[in-house]
C-alpha cells in the first residue's frame, strides 16, 4: 500500500473544514460519515453471532440559517464523490426505491485471504432530512432500523404487491440534516429513544464558531494541495479490507466500560426514554472506534485509545438530546413559539419581517403572530419599535441590547 501523507485523516479534515462557520463538532462528524463511506462494508469488527460495521446514521441538527448544515455536510461529500468504487444512494426515496438502490449497488469484493465478499453498500448524503424520511411510513422506519444492523447474508422485505426484495450484506451510511422544529413536527411522541431514533448520531448546534463573510479569504496557501491530499489519504483508506481486532488493552477496557455502563447507568440517561439508546451506545462507540483506528493507521487493529476516545465523543452528544427531543408531543402552537424562541436567541435582535422570512415556509402569518405573543406573554421575547421596524429581542439578552 502506497503511503499516507496525514497520519490522522480526521484531523486533518477537520482543519481543512474549519474556514467555515460550523462548530469544528459538526466538521468532526461529517468526517466520520465520509471515512464510513470509504470503508463500506470491507471491513468489520466480527462478535460470532454478529458484525459491527462502520456505518451511521448521522443527523446534523441546527435551527435554520445557523450554521449551514447542507454546506458543513458538502464540505465532506465532495471528498467521497472523488473516491472510486463509492456507491451513492438518491436523497429522496420511497423505501422501496431504497432496497432497489442498494441491491443495485451489489458486489463481489476481494479479500485479503484471497475469498470474495459480497456488499451491497450505499451512502446517502441528503441536505434535507424530510425528503429522505417520512416517521409516519412505518414500512421505511423500520427499513431504515433493520438495515442500520448491518446483518451478515440476506437481508430481505416481504410486501404484499411486489414480492420479496432481497440485498446482500447491505451497508447503508447516511449523513442528512435537519432542524429541531421540523423533528418536533414530525416524529411521533413513540419515537423518542425508539429503535430508529437510537440508531442516529445527533450533531446539535446552536451556534455559529465563527463569522467568516469570505471564506476564501481565510484559507491558506496550500489549501488546494490540503484537498487532493486528502483525497489521496480517503482513496488508500478506502482499499483497507478485512475484519478488525481489539488489542488485548482495547478489550480489558471494553468489558470495564461494558459492566459500569449496566451497574452505575448515568443518571442523564436513566429514564425509561433512551433505554434503546443505552443498548445501542456499545455499538455506536465500537464503530466510531474502527473508523477512528481506519483514520490512523492500516493495522486493522483497535487500541484502547480508539476505544476511549470514541466513548468521550459519543457520551458528549448525549447533553444536546432532550434538546433535539424537546419538542415532540408539544402542541403545535407551542412548537411554533419555542422555535421561534429558539430563532430569536440566536440572532439575539431581529427585525420581525426578518424572522417571519426565516419561517414563512413552515407557518402562515397568523400562526406566527400567535406564537410570538406567546413567546411575548411568556416573558421570553420583547418586541418593541424603532423607527418603521418592529424588533424583537431574546428576553434573557436585554440589558446587552
Amino acid at each position: 500500500m502506497a503511503k499516507r501523507i496525514y497520519e490522522n485523516w480526521l484531523k486533518a479534515y477537520t482543519e481543512y473544514a474549519q474556514y467555515s462557520e460550523a462548530p469544528l463538532h459538526m466538521h468532526f462528524w461529517t468526517g466520520v460519515s465520509v471515512l464510513a463511506g470509504a470503508l463500506r462494508r470491507q471491513v468489520w469488527i466480527d462478535m460470532g453471532y454478529f458484525q459491527w460495521v462502520p456505518n451511521f446514521y448521522i443527523i446534523l441538527v441546527a435551527p435554520p440559517g445557523v450554521v449551514s448544515k447542507s454546506s458543513t455536510m458538502s464540505i465532506g461529500i465532495k471528498l467521497l464523490k472523488q473516491i472510486p468504487g463509492v456507491h451513492f444512494g438518491p436523497d429522496a426515496v420511497t423505501w422501496q426505491a431504497l432496497i432497489q438502490s442498494i441491491a443495485s449497488a451489489s458486489e463481489m469484493i476481494p479479500m485479503p485471504d484471497g475469498t470474495y465478499h459480497p456488499m451491497s453498500a450505499v451512502t446517502i448524503a441528503s441536505s434535507e432530512f424530510g425528503n429522505l424520511l417520512n416517521p409516519q411510513d412505518r414500512e421505511m422506519v423500520d427499513a431504515l432500523t433493520s438495515l442500520w444492523d448491518g446483518q451478515i447474508g440476506q437481508w430481505e422485505k416481504v410486501t404484499k404487491t411486489q414480492g420479496t426484495d432481497t440485498v446482500v450484506n447491505p451497508f447503508i451510511n447516511i449523513i442528512a440534516c435537519t432542524t429541531p422544529g421540523w423533528i418536533a413536527a414530525h416524529f411521533p411522541e413513540h419515537m423518542i429513544g425508539g429503535g430508529f431514533t437510537s440508531r442516529c448520531i445527533l450533531v446539535y448546534a446552536d451556534k455559529k464558531a465563527k463569522l467568516v463573510a469570505y471564506p476564501s479569504d481565510i484559507m491558506p496557501a496550500n489549501f488546494q494541495q490540503m484537498q487532493k491530499d486528502l483525497i489521496h489519504d480517503l482513496e488508500l483508506i478506502s482499499t483497507i479490507r478485512g475484519a478488525y481486532t481489539l488489542s488485548q488493552a482495547a478489550r480489558t477496557w471494553g468489558y470495564s466500560w461494558y459492566e459500569n455502563l449496566w451497574t452505575n447507568r448515568p443518571k442523564h440517561l436513566d429514564n425509561e426514554v433512551f433505554g434503546n439508546y443505552v443498548a445501542r451506545k456499545q455499538t455506536h462507540i465500537h464503530k466510531l472506534a474502527l473508523v477512528l483506528s481506519a483514520a490512523q493507521r492500516d493495522s486493522r487493529i483497535i487500541e484502547v485509545d480508539d476505544l476511549t476516545t470514541a466513548e468521550t465523543v459519543v457520551s458528549g452528544l448525549e447533553a444536546d438530546m432532550t434538546r433535539v427531543f424537546g419538542g415532540i408531543g408539544r402542541s403545535q402552537d407551542v412548537k411554533y413559539a419555542t422555535e421561534l424562541v429558539e430563532l430569536v436567541r440566536q440572532h439575539k435582535t431581529i427585525p420581525q419581517g426578518a424572522l417571519y422570512r426565516l419561517m414563512f415556509n413552515r407557518m402562515t402569518f397568523g400562526e406566527f403572530q400567535e406564537a410570538m405573543r406567546s413567546a411575548i406573554n411568556a416573558g421570553l421575547l420583547r418586541a418593541e419599535s424603532r423607527g418603521q421596524d418592529l424588533i424583537i429581542s431574546y428576553k434573557g439578552d436585554i440589558a446587552h441590547v
